[in-house]
């Protein structure tokens, strides 16, 4: 997604008859291109991106259990 981000508006540019589909296809054609180096700062992002959301996620769960009486293990309190 960072690379689409990235990119979107540059093919669209280049591309300005694209419909959604073919730029979507464009992206994918360009992300194809490039080489390991080229794309490591977008697989880092993403990379950092997804540990930020499961650590969210992680804390709405924890959250989420005691606010509905269930202690630490998800067991409900009696």
């Amino acid at each position: 997604m960072f690379f689409s981000q990235d990119w979107r508006e540059r093919i669209k540019t280049e591309n300005p008859d694209a419909s959604f589909g073919e730029v979507g296809k464009l992206l994918g054609a360009k992300w194809k291109e490039l080489d390991e180096d080229e794309k490591k700062p977008y697989v880092d992002q993403a990379t950092k991106d997804k540990e930020r959301a499961e650590e969210q996620k992680a804390a709405y769960e924890k959250k989420s259990a005691r606010s509905s009486g269930e202690d630490d293990n998800g067991d409900e309190d009696d």
